[in-house]
């Protein structure tokens, strides 16, 4: 009878090792899995501020970026190619 309990206690040994190594196991799962969701959403509400920032920097300046769509004026005082008189000119139609 010797023999029998040895491989029962052999049994219900590798019983609780495969309990314990799954239960493991599955927590890694989860916690990579829940990472990885925690990042896709950092990633997706910092795309929406991007979004929003450009949304609201297109509200608070059109002119700006109308100016210089429609125009194709150089805006910039510190190019090589900046003209004044033209930036100027520009400045009195949009105000007229």
């Amino acid at each position: 009878m010797s023999a029998t309990s040895g491989v029962n206690v052999l049994r219900y040994s590798a019983l609780a090792f495969g309990v314990f190594y799954g239960f493991t196991h599955q927590r890694s799962i989860t916690a990579s899995q829940r990472t990885a969701a925690a990042k896709k959403e950092y990633e997706h509400k910092q795309h929406l501020i991007e979004q929003a920032k450009a949304e609201y920097s297109k509200s608070k300046n059109p002119s700006v970026a109308a100016t210089s769509e429609k125009s194709g004026l150089n805006q910039d005082p510190m190019d090589s190619k900046f003209d004044l008189e033209a930036y100027m000119n520009a400045l009195m139609s949009q105000k007229a």
